[in-house]
């Protein structure tokens, strides 16, 4: 029997069910002027002042529970609104090259679509993508044809058409057009992704002394400013070679050490030895390396699998250790993992922390343990939903695998790609790419067996994830706290010794384990240093929304964390 609401005259009618409603639906039924009631609403609202108890106990002619439950309703309320008022509603522009290279759309990503013989996608299949992402139907989701039966399926891409209940809308975020097919600058991406490639089994430590380390960091000067990587004195260098551009990124270790120090889960003392794959000189190796093999791979074939090293298990040492574990990881586990070494070590939290100073109260469910452990994990699908919502919906840009196989015919004379003359010259040149890609073709050799993944490379997954996530970890932690016993690894990846070198901080090897896992994935082939970069900077500013949305919520008299963003510029939320 249904319960009797006893105060129906006090409740608030409801908006018809969106449960059934696609987005594009939903926002069919907002005519202007209920857009503009909703901005003049949001000027006159009343402000929600926190829903204390001392604020509920002042409004004595409502039930408690309904002083309680309005409370929650205006909360909720205002701070939809005031997303709704801060959101940017306008164009998201892409980098021109789908209108620009149609019908042939040999510039955007395509894989698992059926393509010709020639490696381009069939023309038909690109244009069922586009009619899904522009009517958000799942009918025409369903009808884009895969290019093998049974094929590797498309990755979510409707996720970036869901809601979210807490900070700005996945639609209202923006990232700034990748670099063009015909550019200088994507030129000098793929000239890393390649020296990337050959130096997937360097050990780091061994950058300084490699012969081919100190050829990728000349190679890559000769792209001037138009290569966005780290620089030291306006250059690239073995030191700064692969490494993150923010602050801290380039003290001590290639790897943080939140991927080298035990961590302590619960019972369970985790070390951070991993199961990796085995080199391309040992057995593994190097993939979509052939023509044939590579268009399989774009028409969704599937590929054959990783190949183990049975014998040992290694603390990340080298590129092709980094790869493997971005390919295999939970979506949060690096920063979970940097979480729980932070506590283990008894780092000192935020000073926004209302518990820090408590003399008789101690976080748990608001500001304690708990509380962290699962804005982690809260975070992370907020900021794939955006990143999703960019590469489907906006970009759609081709991956690093695609670009190079065009290099190569380019290079040869087999068809004549738009690509910037000074990747030809590179790869042709015997003192340049040219000396280690003298014989065959110029494919770039992938560290996956099945090469990238199933959705367009822009913006980056992990690294939307782990700009997010870390963020949320500097808002914590107090960020200038200096890491006790850091540690290095062996060339070999394994024994672990003392660390000598520059202070670690622990914003600096926050920021370090983000370029570590964004980067980690361009060093594996499937994502551009701008990827990189950018969604870095995009999973920030979803945690920033995040964090701004819940200050009203708590009752303890917080001020607000502060933290280092990504640029290093300093924020109080």
């Amino acid at each position: 029997m249904k319960e009797k609401n006893l105060n129906v005259e006090n409740e608030t009618p409801q908006p018809e069910s969106l449960n059934n409603s696609s987005r594009r639906g939903f926002l069919g039924h907002l005519t202007k002027g209920a857009i503009a009631a909703a901005a003049i609403g949001a000027v006159g609202a009343k402000p929600f002042l926190g829903g204390k108890a001392s604020e509920v106990a002042a409004q004595p002619l409502l039930p408690s529970t309904l002083a309680r439950a309005t409370a929650a309703r205006d909360y909720r309320i205002n701070t939809a609104i005031n997303n709704f008022n801060k959101t940017y509603i306008g164009l998201r522009p892409d980098n021109g090259d789908e209108a620009l290279y149609a019908p042939r759309y040999f510039a955007n990503f395509t894989k698992g679509m059926p393509h010709q013989d020639n490696g381009e996608v069939v023309p038909s299949a690109y244009h069922a993508l586009l009619t899904a992402v522009n009517s958000g139907n799942p009918a025409d989701f369903e009808a884009i044809p895969l290019g093998a039966s049974p094929g590797t399926r498309f990755t979510s891409p409707q996720a970036g058409f869901a809601f979210d209940l807490q900070g700005k809308d996945a639609f209202c975020f923006t990232q700034p057009p990748p670099p063009a097919f015909n550019s200088r600058e994507i030129a000098a991406e793929i000239a890393e992704n390649y020296w990337m490639a050959l130096l997937r089994d360097t050990p780091f430590n061994d950058y300084a002394t490699s012969q081919v380390a100190n050829d990728a960091a000349a190679d890559l000067n000769l792209f001037g400013a138009d290569f966005k990587g780290p620089k030291t004195g306006g250059l690239v260098t073995p030191n700064n070679l692969f490494r993150g551009l923010t602050p801290g990124d380039q003290n001590g270790n290639w790897v943080s050490q939140f991927f080298l120090m035990e961590n302590i889960f619960g019972a369970n003392n985790i070390s951070q030895r991993i199961s990796t794959v085995l080199p391309a000189n040992n057995g593994g190796g190097d993939y979509l390396t052939d023509y044939d093999t590579w268009l399989a791979a774009q028409r969704g074939i599937p590929q054959t699998q990783d190949i183990f090293d049975p014998d040992h298990k290694v603390y990340m040492r080298n590129g092709r250790d980094m790869g493997q574990w971005v390919h295999v990881d939970v979506l949060f586990q690096g920063y979970f993992q940097a979480m729980l070494i932070l506590f283990g070590m008894n780092a000192p939290v935020d000073a926004g922390n209302p518990y820090r100073n408590s003399s008789n109260q101690a976080g748990f469910a608001t500001f304690g343990g708990p509380h962290i452990a699962t804005l982690l994990c809260e975070v992370a699908s907020r900021a794939l939903k955006a990143v999703w919502n960019q590469k489907w919906l906006v970009h759609r840009r081709l991956r690093p695998e695609v670009f190079a196989e065009r290099c190569d015919r380019a290079s040869r004379g087999i068809i004549n790609y738009p690509v910037h003359p000074e990747i030809l010259d590179s790869l042709n040149s015997a003192t340049r790419l040219g000396k280690y890609f003298n014989t065959g073709n110029k494919l770039l050799p992938m560290a996956f067996p099945e090469g990238c993944p199933t959705h367009p490379a822009y913006g980056a997954g992990h690294a939307t994830v782990a700009g997010a996530c870390t963020t949320i970890l500097k808002a914590w932690f107090d960020e200038s706290f200096i890491l006790p016993a850091p540690v290095k690894t062996d060339s070999a990846g394994q024994i672990l010794f003392h660390y000598n070198g520059p202070a670690l901080t622990v914003g600096g090897e926050l920021n370090k384990i983000a370029a570590n896992v964004a980067n980690g994935r361009n060093i594996a082939g499937v994502h551009w240093r701008s990827d990189s970069t950018q969604s870095i900077l995009l999973g920030e500013r979803v945690a920033i929304e995040i964090l701004q949305d819940q200050r009203a919520s708590y009752n303890e008299i917080f001020n607000g964390f502060s933290l280092t963003k990504f640029d290093g510029t300093t924020i109080t939320i």
